[in-house]
């Protein structure tokens, strides 16, 4: 071990926590002995957690320690519980008191969690591009709570991160420096890359190409070139259909890098990064870029803290791994035919599973756990991980169907996969796919029948705006839904018609609050069955982004256009999937114009009643300008 690396990277991260359970994601610099203690105003309790930490090596010095606690007696709800992840240095334990105060709120010693009796009171949020020229959503949160942190009743049951939680495909050129010079300091494990001329991701590293020119060292080999022809109708294009795609994150090393970087501050303070080669005009963007960048890991420390005490969910979406993911049959031919961009996908899997998939279920991930373990003790020396295991481990994650969960809770959480087992067309493979196929929203079904409530996290909205999906439709009939990033439910018909019939089902609950992210806007609607006695509640509350906007004049005018042409008395209503719903927008309070959209980055709150119903909506705005969503009145 370098003797000057501090022992703890990153976490402890809380992730799946209940009274008799206990899930915690930490990184480290070297394997550690560990033991927690739990502490109440009644009593203490100390757990070795030798039998229950799994350690995965990623690299010479990076070590994450999975742990999964079972407890024989069950923690008390609704009261705060201080907790001390200690680990044995070279003579004595040193307690989180010790190398974590910073993770503690005011002067306590200890960080401290909740296991709220009921999910009544809940942040959520999607997109969090490090580089956007906004504030951050999380750091935010940290703020928030730092206000009410010593109230248990106060705190949230949970922290859901519903999509976007890095962005693999979008970024900036320090953010990559920073990758490489902790991949580097780390000694993160090399690879070998196949379907290109890069031997090793060690070669990609060092090639001038590899900053704002990635888009570029795609292969080019004629069976690439068919494939882009077909797709793009003869223009010549990256198998990738990001638009920014000249810094995609490539190899797992560097999707290793990146979570460390965006979830820690300790990182940061190892590395000295240099700017590289550039033209000057990547020097200019690399300069603004850096600006961003610098103000993101401002904000870190206070990230690191909100998330050592929140039981924190999480789901991927499509720049967790690439944008437009498993889009069309087509994007997937494209992409899976070839070994290189197969691999770019399966290692941003990989990555995802270790570091956000494990913490959310344990039991339901142990197999491609335990499939990921093997391959990593592959690694030896220079050479890297085995190419054909890493292939073969590649192949098991994008035939996985198992990345979507449940949480019985109460309400039940249920969290979707909306990217892995789509709905593809048959006859028109250049269609967007349905975002989930019949089997998962059959099994979807199954884990509503006979609950009275129920919070649904769906990546990508059920309920979303009308004229921008009608926009979308419109490009896809004319064959670029690439475009315009047609993925919304209603854009597949048998997964509308079936998604909708499940809503209206008699035997599913009576009450839906459905959280959403990915469009970087923030709405609410209320949604009811026209016609229909006792027809069930439906809220759709969307909050995105973190720390991503949409573009403020466009998002304008299709909020004043959408008001318009989909009032209540518009004929146009009666041509969408949606006609047999009543959908009822809130207004933002801070709403100047009539807005419906809320362009602002920040992070969603949402409080619910007994019942399961929303009684309070917010956004906490990362600017600290909070604003609530108000039902309009007819």
């Amino acid at each position: 071990m370098s003797d000057d690396l501090p022992d703890i990277l990153a976490g402890p991260i809380l992730r799946r926590a209940a009274p008799r359970r206990l899930v915690l994601w930490l990184a480290a610099s070297r394997p550690l002995e560990l033991q927690l203690t739990l502490t109440t105003a009644a009593a203490s309790w100390t757990h070795p957690l030798a039998a229950a930490t799994t350690r995965v090596e990623v690299g010479t010095h990076a070590h994450l320690h999975l742990i999964d606690l079972e407890l024989d007696a069950a923690l008390p709800q609704d009261v705060r519980i201080a907790y001390d992840l200690a680990y044995r240095g070279e003579s004595e334990w040193c307690s989180t008191g010790d190398w974590g105060q910073a993770l503690c709120y005011g002067n306590e010693p200890l960080p401290t969690l909740v296991l709220r009796s009921r999910h009544d009171n809940l942040l959520h949020g999607s997109c969090r591009k490090p580089h956007h020229a906004s504030g951050d959503g999380l750091a935010r949160a940290d703020r928030w709570l730092d206000g009410c942190h010593d109230d248990a009743a106060a705190r949230p049951a949970a922290l859901l991160l519903t999509g976007d939680q890095i962005y693999a495909d979008d970024v900036a050129g320090p953010m990559l420096a920073a990758i490489h010079a902790l991949i580097a300091r780390l000694g993160l494990h090399d690879e070998c890359l196949e379907g290109t001329d890069i031997a090793s991701g060690r070669e990609l590293y060092a090639r001038d190409e590899t900053y704002y020119h990635r888009d570029e060292l795609l292969p080019a080999i004629r069976s690439t070139e068919a494939l882009r022809e077909k797709f793009f109708g003869g223009v010549r294009k990256p198998i990738f259909t990001t638009a920014s795609a000249e810094n995609h994150l490539i190899t797992f090393a560097e999707v290793m890098a990146m979570y460390l970087l965006v979830w820690s501050p300790t990182p940061w303070r190892l590395i000295e990064v240099e700017p590289p080669r550039l033209s000057a005009e990547e020097q200019d963007r690399y300069r603004r870029e850096q600006r961003h960048i610098d103000a993101f890991v401002t904000g870190l420390p206070g990230v690191a803290r909100l998330l050592a005490h929140l039981p924190t969910l999480m789901i991927f979406d499509d720049h967790d791994v690439t944008d437009d993911w498993n889009l069309s049959a087509a994007w997937e031919a494209a992409v899976y035919d070839h070994p290189f961009s197969r691999r770019i996908v399966g290692n941003a899997l990989i990555a995802y599973l270790f570091c956000q998939g494990w913490g959310n279920d344990p039991d339901g991930l142990a197999e491609p756990l335990r499939a990921s373990r093997e391959w990593l003790d592959s690694a030896t020396g220079d050479s890297g991980f085995d190419c054909q295991l890493h292939d073969q481990l590649v192949t098991r994650l994008l035939r996985f169907t198992g990345w979507g969960y449940t949480i019985d809770s109460t309400p039940r959480l249920v969290v979707l996969d909306t990217r892995t087992r789509r709905w593809r067309s048959e006859r028109k493979r250049h269609r967007p796919s349905g975002l989930m196929d019949w089997e998962a929203l059959s099994e979807f079904q199954q884990a509503l029948l006979g609950e009275p409530s129920v919070i649904i996290v769906s990546p990508a909205p059920i309920f979303g705006v009308k004229l921008i999906e009608g926009i979308q439709r419109l490009f896809t009939w004319f064959g670029k839904p690439l475009l315009v990033d047609a993925e919304n439910w209603m854009a597949h018909p048998g997964a509308a018609r079936t998604m909708l019939n499940i809503l209206r089902h008699s035997r599913t609950p009576q009450r839906y609050v459905i959280l959403s992210g990915d469009v970087h806007y923030s709405f609410v609607y209320a949604i009811t069955i026209r016609q229909r006695r006792n027809s069930p509640q439906m809220w759709q509350i969307t909050s995105s982004g973190l720390k991503n906007t949409f573009p403020d004049t466009l998002l304008d005018g299709f909020d004043r256009l959408n008001r318009w042409l989909y009032a209540p008395w518009s004929p146009l209503n009666w041509l969408t999937k949606r006609r047999r719903m009543l959908i009822e927008p809130y207004r933002p309070e801070r709403s100047a114009k009539g807005e419906r959209l809320w362009n602002r980055a920040g992070i969603g709150q949402v409080k619910l009643d007994a019942e399961g119903a929303p009684t309070e909506v917010m956004q906490l705005g990362a600017d600290d300008c909070d604003t609530r969503f108000d039902k309009e009145r007819r």
